[in-house]
């Protein structure tokens, strides 16, 4: 791997106004799929327990990609088109384009990398221009979702594991770059972040915000 730079992007409320999980839900529930009384308390739970840290990776993760499971991949695939267009591009600022865009033109290798599951954010990714994903991998069998996460789910240190995995089986390292940057909002992001060399908190939680005031990291509102 050749190029000196890196830049790492978190999705959920850093390049997103919204959380593309919580907002998957909710076009789940709109479309009937889902039971809005049962799948909103349960992720009203879900995610007061992220924002607190205190949620397990497979926990949280297994939550969302259960709501892939037993469906036809055709079915799901017609869902996520209408789901892009209706929840994740009015989510998208321009401000969050251009701060992949400028990481890109410098030539600087640009990993989006989330807790989220590939089947959602694989068309997010490309929406971005983003030449590489790393993302938490939902098991299959038979060519349908079975509920749960293959592997490691790619959160808090997870995160760290997946990306040294991923520049290894391409050629390189995290030591081979000059420099890193890594854009989050969330504590749950606190170990990857505090391994580059330019950590930047974008839109942070309390937690986050409080450690970036105390060592320094740069802080940034896109709105």
């Amino acid at each position: 791997m050749s190029r000196e730079v890196l830049a790492l992007f978190d999705l959920d409320r850093t390049l997103l106004f919204n959380d593309c999980d919580e907002a998957w839900i909710e076009f789940l529930i709109d479309r009937g799929v889902l039971d809005r009384a049962e799948f909103e308390e349960r992720n009203r739970v879900v995610v007061d327990r992220y924002r607190h840290g205190v949620v397990g990776t497979i926990e949280y993760t297994e939550f969302y990609v259960s709501t892939l499971a037993s469906h036809p991949m055709s079915r799901l695939e017609a869902w996520r088109g209408e789901y892009m267009q209706t929840k994740i591009l009015p989510a998208i600022s321009v401000a969050a384009r251009e701060l992949v865009d400028r990481h890109r033109a410098a030539g600087d290798l640009t990993i989006l990398t989330t807790a989220a599951s590939r089947f959602l954010t694989a068309p997010i990714a490309r929406e971005f221009g983003f030449e590489h994903l790393i993302a938490t991998e939902p098991e299959t069998r038979n060519g349908v979702y079975t509920g749960k996460v293959a592997g490691t789910p790619n959160m808090r240190e997870g995160k760290i594991a997946r990306l040294d995995a991923w520049l290894e089986s391409h050629g390189g390292s995290f030591a081979g770059f000059r420099r890193s940057w890594f854009y989050s909002d969330s504590r749950n992001d606190i170990p990857l972040l505090s391994r580059v060399t330019d950590p930047v908190a974008v839109n942070p939680d309390p937690t986050l915000a409080a450690l970036a005031a105390e060592r320094g990291w740069r802080v940034l509102t896109i709105g």
